[in-house]
């Protein structure tokens, strides 16, 4: 399994202005690249006996012309413009394959990052060493054993990380869930999560707790003459406060995340469409400062390295509208309704539990073996399988109905005609 283990680095001054200018040549090789391919490629159309453009030609096209015409580049790594135009290779093949959008010029400002390849550096305790530029110290070691595959270098406002990616088979660092059973979790925006275990966490909401901080800040960088000092101070000041800002969301979803995974070995959420939602003006700016999208990226991979799973309810999947006791379901339910009363069974539900205990039953439905015997499937192991039971299915109704004997023979039972003749004779 490839793990990336993000550690905030502590350069000097010195260090500080070698990692800038490693990031300005990967930027500057990147855009290069970029430039390169599409006029490559228009001259391709005009002439169809030249070349299409490659990776690999843009590398070796780069490494004939730098001394002459950019000379600048050889103060900093030879990864540096290396790895961009890999990257930028990368980026083609995702487009081509319908998986991403055209390759796009990186911003300075923006992308401001370098990879490394692993014979290219050394980690050593908390610290890192890169070329040309020596050790450098790391705020905490590297957590992962195993083969390191690379190092990428980036800025966030003024502070400067490395993710390094790890290809591991030792998950020991990381206890096996707890398996305190299955649990749905329903996410919303009063609050960031409701379980059906009728817990409910209330999200941070940084990005309006900060907005008129936010508002102070920018209104007082457009104010700022272009090019001076004092804007490049207040566009600082800007960066680092939308740094804490996502900060403070993802230490909450990582709370979040790791407590589930931890007790839970089976987790029920929605594959909520958030491109769509967000396009309720009403509704977006709150949508977007809970991080859907995060907390299913982050639940799913730290369950699968405590072995658990994430069970994905469909999009169409009324969880909200279906009564958790009977199954009965409402036509409309507007979204100011918090609570309901079930016309079937008359019972009240509150709006996110109900949907957090059906996103429970799909998940232990899903997982459940076809005879829906206890003590196996994704579970943990039993001392020992309680006995199988006859099956009956229930119609809509409520009522009895024959089990057939295909159904019979694989959950291990006798056909109900059978069980009834033996009875009668």
């Amino acid at each position: 399994m490839l793990l990336a283990h993000r550690i905030r680095l502590d350069p000097n001054n010195v260090q500080a202005s070698y990692l800038t200018r490693a990031a300005g040549t990967a930027r500057f090789a990147f855009n290069w690249g970029l430039a390169e391919w599409e006029r490559q490629y228009q001259a391709w159309k005009v002439n169809s006996s030249l070349a299409l453009p490659t990776e690999a030609a843009l590398r070796r096209q780069l490494n004939a012309i730098k001394r002459e015409q950019f000379p600048w580049m050889l103060e900093v790594t030879k990864n540096a413009p290396q790895m961009a135009i890999i990257q930028l290779g990368e980026a083609f093949k995702n487009f081509f394959a319908g998986r991403a959008r055209y390759p796009r010029f990186r911003k300075k400002g923006v992308h401001d990052r370098f990879t490394l390849t692993n014979d290219k550096f050394a980690v050593d305790g908390r610290r890192i060493r890169i070329p040309k530029l020596g050790w450098m110290r790391m705020k905490e070691a590297l957590r992962f054993t195993g083969r390191i595959i690379s190092a990428t270098i980036s800025r966030v406002a003024d502070r400067w990380f490395v993710s390094i990616t790890v290809d591991t088979d030792d998950l020991s660092h990381l206890p096996a869930a707890e398996n305190q059973g299955a649990v749905g979790v329903d996410l919303g925006v009063l609050a960031l999560a409701t379980l059906s275990t009728g817990e409910v966490i209330a999200g941070p909401k940084p990005h309006k707790a900060l907005l008129g901080r936010l508002r102070r800040l920018s209104k007082g960088l457009s104010r700022k003459v272009k090019g001076s000092a004092n804007r490049k101070k207040a566009r600082a000041k800007l960066a680092r406060l939308h740094s804490r800002i996502a900060t403070i969301r993802s230490a909450a979803l990582h709370r979040l995340t790791t407590d589930l995974t931890r007790r839970f070995h089976t987790i029920g959420i929605e594959n909520l469409n958030v491109r769509g939602m967000l396009a309720n003006r009403s509704l977006a700016s709150s949508i977007a400062d809970m991080g859907f999208f995060e907390f299913r990226r982050q639940l799913e991979y730290k369950a699968a390295m405590r072995g658990g799973q994430v069970v994905l309810a469909g999009r169409f999947f009324p969880s909200s509208k279906t009564c958790s006791d009977c199954g009965g379901k409402v036509d409309q339910l507007p979204l100011a309704l918090r609570s309901w009363t079930c016309s079937y069974c008359g019972r009240t539900h509150d709006r996110d539990v109900n949907a957090a205990v059906n996103l429970r039953n799909l998940a232990v439905s899903s997982t459940a073996p076809a005879c829906g015997e206890e003590g196996s499937g994704w579970g943990r192991k039993t001392p020992a399988k309680p006995a199988s039971g006859k099956q009956e299915a229930t119609s809509e109704s409520g009522a009895n109905r024959p089990v057939s004997a295909s159904v019979a023979e694989r959950c291990g039972t006798e056909p109900r005609t059978q069980i009834d003749r033996r009875q009668q004779g």
